[in-house]
């Protein structure tokens, strides 16, 4: 994973950050350029015969969907708000509209749209859709999301699949959808999705589970007399937060699927679709410290903005790793083991606890990196209506 986790570049726009006013800094950065190399990066190394969509729901700034959007084949979506926000931002993008619970309208809306494929969860859904379909005579590409168990794969810590859970259909119910699908001449069978599981950290396990998936779309393409051309193994790829070396490793990944895939010809193309494997690297939240004090024996540094602003380490359930950039004013503790809290009227407002600092005074400035995914906008951010934290995009270079 590409982590320029300290960039001078990024350490000078924090440290040249004014207030807002009289007020302490509180801001969100993006390095716009490390996004762009760092996606260019997994599509250079993906093999021939793979797409590389985005998904939208780890972070959907526009200025982020812009710098991608050269790189990706496309956008997957998870739900009609997203939808229309990929819309409006990526006009000419194709999407892919998948999750549970879509909606008469949502699903209506994805019909209209001009480049739009969907991933099917349910055979209820799947008969609501061509119902809309043949309603105004437009043929729809679908994807049929199944569940399946897979011997010998290991679970994570966040599984989508391979046990109950909302997502996908049966193996057994597919002889019904492949039945509804003959019955209507509107629902194009473009292929199957499965994404059985989130936060992969073991690319050759992952490896193990495209080669699965492969057999069983093969299996089903003798069984059933079907014919498809994706496969979409989605996403789930993984950074260790604590450890990021330890993240998913997606050259060795996509070395593997290069033998994996040679003298296969005849499979369908394969398609991923990460989110936090690529954005969460190029953000950046910035706290200014307000307060240094001890209580029951342990420091507290008190900041600017907090969970409110930054769900993600209560969310993963880690003290997220950080740096400081120092100011000007005398250290009110050195070499201490700190918790770094923000504004909130709660004890769980915490984004890491008890981790080193060799110095800290209030008016320093706490910048926790890997930002970029599941942060600002998975938020509280309404709760007790403080302010928003500044946006500071770093823009990308134009490629050649």
């Amino acid at each position: 994973m590409s982590l320029d986790i300290e960039s001078r570049r990024v350490r000078e726009t924090i440290a040249g950050l004014g207030h807002d006013g009289d007020e302490p800094i509180c801001a969100y950065i993006y390095d716009l350029e490390n996004l762009r190399r760092h996606a260019q990066s997994m599509r250079d190394a993906l093999p021939p015969r793979c797409q590389l969509y985005y998904a939208v729901k780890a972070n959907a700034e526009p200025a982020v969907l812009d710098t991608l959007a050269p790189l990706v084949d496309g956008f997957e979506v998870a739900s009609g708000g997203e939808l229309r926000w990929l819309h409006q931002q990526q006009a000419t993008s194709p999407l892919l509209f998948g999750g549970p619970g879509k909606l008469d309208s949502e699903l209506a809306l994805a019909v209209a749209l001009p480049d739009c494929s969907l991933h099917v969860e349910s055979l209820g859904e799947l008969e609501r859709l061509a119902r809309i379909a043949a309603g105004v005579g437009k043929r729809v590409s679908i994807y049929l999301r199944m569940n399946m168990v897979v011997p010998g794969i290991a679970d994570t810590r966040l599984m989508m699949g391979g046990k109950p859970t909302p997502f996908g259909m049966e193996e057994d119910t597919l002889p019904q959808a492949l039945a509804c699908l003959r019955q209507s001449p509107w629902l194009h069978l473009e292929g199957f999705h499965f994404h059985l599981m989130s936060h992969q950290l073991d690319a050759g396990m992952q490896l193990q589970l495209v080669r699965a998936y492969l057999d069983i779309v093969a299996r089903w393409r003798r069984e059933h007399a079907v014919e498809v051309q994706v496969l979409n193994a989605g996403g789930g790829f993984g950074v260790d937060y604590a450890d990021p070396v330890r993240s998913f490793n997606w050259l060795r990944f996509c070395d593997g699927l290069r033998q994996l895939l040679a003298g296969r010809d005849n499979d369908p193309i394969l398609r991923f679709e990460p989110g936090r494997y690529v954005t969460a690297a190029c953000g950046y939240y910035v706290m200014e410290v307000l307060d240094i004090k001890r209580n029951h024996g342990e420091w507290f540094a008190i900041a600017r903005g907090g969970t409110h602003h930054f769900r993600t380490p209560p969310a993963q359930g880690h003290d997220h790793p950080f740096f400081v950039l120092r100011g000007a004013a005398t250290p009110t503790i050195e070499h201490q083991h700190v918790t770094v809290v923000g504004q909130l009227c709660t004890p769980k407002d915490v984004l890491a606890r008890l981790q080193p600092v060799q110095a800290l005074a209030p008016g320093d400035r706490v910048v926790f990196p890997l930002a970029g995914a599941y942060a600002w906008n998975i938020s509280h951010q309404q709760f007790l209506m403080h302010p928003p934290p500044r946006m500071v995009f770093l823009a990308a270079e134009k490629a050649a």
